[in-house]
């Protein structure tokens, strides 16, 4: 049965309770869509409350934000003449109003993950309702992965409702598999449409403060203004202060910070005669109900988290809005009677929004889903989901998780994992909190928890000692901060009147980033190295530019990446803290730079190098591996090749050629190849390149090639040929398609063939030269050559060279060498 509402006002979600209520008692899964403004989260829940299906269990309500949870609490509690905290209550970070009464809690997403890993079942919840889900955090993502494994496996009686306006409802009926679809109509009333077209690059500011001037002057009402953030707000708010609206006009900011009385102020009907203008971020798109309000100005800007994987983090970027934001936020204007929308873009582009804002769950960090899963036991795939995680992201988040100590070697939570995941703080900062606790630190550990993961008041100032220390003694914007600070320790069992104290900053950082630890680099202020091996850069004139080192917590993802926020750290910190990742390494490298091998004893984390020490007595093989190194880097050449070796290593290039794969390839890129096998054994003892001098060459290359072809090869390219002089001349087999015999003409007297090495294969290309040793002719047919070049040369040469032989025909000469006519050889 639905019950009885506590008051007579009628919602346009009514109509569809009855509908509701039905496919709940014949469904364990149920999505119900209904326009902006029809009431479903007030009203539905207190609607469900007497099902027999319920069984006196209670309803959690998931909200995606903390003001909306707490506002959507105080209303229903008030319609039925309570306080929050009695048949309604709600739960949000840090804060609760549960009693042992309570049937209806409203809380945030985070809440229920908490709540499922306390009590897998569920057993006091008979029904989870997914508020606006259509925002899909990834919270709600989660959350509900976890509750179809949960019906699935413990509670089949466990009933789970979605609700939105602007989900693609079929799709997610489709993915839940054996849900139903619920369809409101609801009633909303008309609200006339006006675009702005947006000049090139204006200031946002004040084109809103323009349009908001000029919808009050002629619409009636209240307005409500959607702008991107905070800082937005702030400004359009100085703007307005300071314009000609109307006496009766009251300028109100709404934001997830503000506190309750201000939220309160803000929600509220208007005192009669007056107006407001709400100032507000996207959480005035859903859950929450503005009253008075009948015009809407929509700048057309969200706010997104975007994981960012060079700097580690997710950071907020400005973007369009899409189609379903931008009509949830029109809807705002035709609640209660007919109103009008003012969109700051042109109408023509409205046909290139996306349809549907992406999910978390495709965009942000995965590191709190990596360890919620873990605590849960699952690993993705076993899960139900909507949109899966992807496997990159998720990767990396179970790397940092095991880089915290949160998981073992083999993927599976460790008891400091379960401590950390107990925590509703990001899996960094219950790292550093579990650790300052246990050093502790914990109080400290709690104040720069709250510090990293709530909005900043201090810009353009990187120390976080200094901003511990003004929460040590609080004022002002710290006070809040600090009162938060106070609530995570008792959540994390930690005296907080232990005292702060701001000198642990760096090491509580450290704690919570050490993928982020900085060294100054080459002693230049504001230049430094991260341990991930990135650059990273602080202005020179940052008080901590000249720290040797730092704990970063907050940097971009510029190539050159710029910190915002870091803490001094000593070196003592940084090998008490990590003495169980410091690595000991022995350095024998070749340093291209310097020319010389460089061997060191080194300390490292990661990437930084924090001591080094030459090295006595380096290990034999690992010098002859840099040596390997400084021939690679300078070239064959740095090995002081003599005559003998050069020749002999042309020798055999010349048989590879001939005769193939048979024979060793000693072309420069084979032997660089083959460094280790044909020249590392002969390097033992040679401490740096000019030692090479040393090695004897021609031996080594002999041995590489093998005794029993070093004989072949004396056959096959003989090093030099007998001519018939009597003497030997040198071939050289420089070029090895063309071995060259070079010698004077007289010393082949006699010979009327040319020579062939090879086997007889390649003949030798004959270099004839005059007794001077100056080119002559060149041919491989000697024969041809005695019988017609030969003539002009002898008619040339003879009077050049009277005292040498010149016979007619060389064929029957004698070969000589001597420098002597001999009689007979005109």
């Amino acid at each position: 049965m639905v019950s009885a509402m506590s008051d007579a006002v009628t919602l346009p979600i009514d109509e569809a309770l009855p509908r509701l209520a039905r496919a709940l008692r014949d469904h364990p899964c149920v999505v119900l869509q209904a326009p902006p403004g029809a009431g479903k989260t007030t009203r539905v829940p207190t609607a469900l409350l007497g099902e027999p299906w319920l069984d006196g269990k209670k309803i959690i309500v998931l909200e995606p934000r903390r003001l909306a949870a707490r506002s959507a609490a105080a209303h229903m509690a008030v319609e039925r003449g309570e306080r929050p905290g009695e048949t309604i209550g709600y739960r949000v970070r840090m804060e609760s109003k549960v009693g042992p009464s309570t049937r209806i809690e409203i809380i945030t997403e985070g809440i229920l993950t908490r709540q499922l890993l306390a009590d897998p079942g569920l057993s006091e919840a008979g029904l989870v309702i997914f508020d606006e889900f259509h925002e899909r955090s990834l919270q709600a993502d989660l959350g509900l992965a976890l509750c179809r494994q949960a019906q699935e496996l413990l509670r089949p009686d466990l009933r789970l409702l979605i609700m939105s306006a602007t989900i693609d409802g079929a799709r997610v009926v489709d993915k839940l598999g054996n849900a139903t679809l619920v369809e409101s109509q609801g009633r909303s009333f008309p609200v006339q449409t006006n675009w702005i077209d947006r000049p090139a690059n204006p200031p946002i500011d004040r084109q809103v403060t323009e349009t908001v001037e000029r919808a009050i002057g002629s619409e009636q009402g209240s307005c409500l203004v959607f702008l991107p953030g905070r800082a937005e707000i702030d400004r359009v708010s100085r703007q307005l202060q300071s314009s000609d609206l109307p006496a009766n006009v009251d300028v109100l900011p709404l934001y997830g910070d503000l506190s309750l009385s201000a939220q309160a102020k803000v929600i509220e009907p208007p005192p009669k005669g007056r107006r407001k203008v709400v100032l507000s971020t996207a959480i005035a798109e859903t859950s929450l109900t503005i009253e008075g309000i009948r015009i809407v100005i929509d700048a057309g800007l969200a706010r997104r988290l975007v994981h960012d994987p060079k700097s580690g983090m997710d950071r907020l970027v400005t973007g369009s809005v899409t189609r379903a934001e931008a009509d949830q936020r029109r809807g705002r204007a035709g609640r209660t009677e007919p109103g009008t929308c003012y969109r700051l873009w042109p109408k023509a582009s409205e046909g290139a929004l996306e349809t549907q804002p992406k999910p978390e769950i495709l965009s942000v960090d995965l590191t709190s889903l990596a360890l919620d899963l873990a605590a849960w036991g699952a690993q993705p795939e076993e899960l139900n989901w909507i949109d899966p995680p992807p496997m990159g992201a998720y990767s990396a988040a179970v790397s940092l998780l095991a880089q915290l100590g949160a998981l073992d070697a083999k993927g599976q939570i460790t008891a400091h994992g379960r401590a950390m995941a107990g925590l509703p703080l990001h899996p960094r900062l219950a790292h550093m909190v579990v650790m300052g606790r246990t050093r502790g630190w914990g109080a400290t550990a709690c104040c720069l928890a709250v510090l990293l993961g709530e909005r900043d008041p201090i810009k353009g100032q990187t120390d976080l000692a200094h901003r511990l220390a003004l929460m040590a003694a609080p004022a002002g914007p710290w006070i809040p901060l600090t009162k938060l600070a106070k609530r995570v320790a008792r959540v994390a069992h930690i005296r907080f009147d232990d005292g702060v104290e701001p000198s642990l900053a760096g090491s509580l950082t450290a704690f919570a980033y050490p993928d982020r630890i900085a060294q100054l680099r080459d002693g230049r202020a504001g230049r430094y190295l991260l341990t991930g091996g990135r650059g990273a850069t602080l202005s020179q004139d940052d008080p901590l530019a000249a720290s040797d080192y730092l704990a970063v917590a907050d940097l971009d993802g510029a190539g050159e990446a710029r910190i915002y926020r870091a803490a001094t750290l000593d070196r003592s910190a940084i090998e008490d803290l990590f003495a169980d990742d410091l690595e000991a390494v022995d350095t024998v490298a070749w340093d291209r730079r310097n020319g010389r091998i460089v061997a060191r004893q080194e300390r490292r984390l990661a990437s930084l190098l924090l001591e080094s020490k030459p090295m006595e007595q380096p290990p034999s093989d690992r010098l002859v591996g840099a040596l390997m190194d400084a021939v690679r880097d300078r070239g064959l050449p740095v090995l002081n090749w003599s005559p003998a070796s050069a020749r002999l290593r042309q020798r055999v290039v010349f048989v590879a050629t001939q005769f193939g794969e048979d024979w060793p390839d000693w072309s420069d890129e084979g032997l660089m190849a083959t460094l280790e096998q044909w020249l590392a054994p002969w390097c033992a003892g040679l401490q740096q390149p000019e030692d090479f001098e040393r090695l004897d060459l021609p031996q080594i290359l002999k041995s590489a090639l093998g005794w029993e072809r070093v004989a072949e090869l004396d056959k096959l390219a003989p090093n030099a040929i007998a001519i018939p002089s009597g003497r030997q001349a040198a071939i050289d087999y420089a070029d090895p398609a063309a071995p060259v015999l070079a010698v004077k003409l007289q010393v082949l007297f006699g010979l009327s063939r040319t020579p062939r090495v090879a086997d007889g294969r390649v003949p030798l290309v004959i270099h004839l030269l005059s007794p001077a040793g100056r080119p002559l002719a060149v041919t491989t047919d000697l024969a041809g050559f005695w019988h017609g070049g030969y003539r002009e040369v002898r008619k040339e040469m003879r009077g050049r060279y009277p005292k040498h032989p010149w016979p007619e025909d060389p064929t029957q000469a004698e070969a000589t060498a001597s420098l002597a006519r001999r009689s007979g050889h005109r």
